[in-house]
């Protein structure tokens, strides 16, 4: 079978040289704007810890989103699949990231946390809609989402046992 190959493009622009530039390591700032195609763009900055604007969105957070998001989309994809019906879905997700003595770092985890809803109790053939029965769709989504699978750290899940909406 053909290998797909998907590219994606990202312009950057550093918007915080303010009149010194980066003279010293507290005279410039960290804000930029991430743009791609017509997309809105996205205002970025460093991790608050590292001097950045706590109101824009670091690479740290948008990895952390990004996985949320990947873990997410496969999941309606599967559960529609599936023939289950998610009308509602929320994740509180956070990321460990560890700094060594020489400020190096790494993140040591992410983890999802999942709240599904779903319309019924039971699928068209009588299969009972509960936790297993989406555990086994997040464990799928997580062996099929692009982002988890190019990480080198692990991404556990957490989902919360599914709230029902009458069917």
């Amino acid at each position: 079978m053909a290998q797909l190959l998907h590219q994606y493009s990202v312009d950057l622009v550093w918007t915080g040289a303010r009149d010194t530039g980066t003279a010293t390591y507290t005279s410039y700032g960290r804000d930029h704007t991430l743009t791609s195609g017509g997309k809105m763009p996205l205002p970025g900055t460093s991790d608050p810890g590292f001097r950045g604007d706590p109101d824009r969105w670091s690479p740290e957070d948008l990895l952390v989103g990004a996985l949320s998001q990947c873990h997410m989309l496969w999941f309606l994809h599967l559960a529609a699949a599936a023939g289950v019906v998610v009308v509602g879905y929320t994740d509180s997700a956070s990321g460990t990231m560890r700094i060594e003595a020489a400020g190096q770092g790494q993140f040591t985890e992410v983890v999802l946390r999942p709240r599904v809803t779903v319309r019924g109790t039971a699928l068209a053939d009588g299969t009972a809609i509960d936790g297993a029965l989406l555990t086994g769709l997040h464990h799928r989504a997580q062996e099929h989402c692009f982002i988890a699978r190019s990480v080198n750290f692990p991404v556990r899940h957490e989902p919360a046992p599914p709230a029902h909406e009458p069917a």
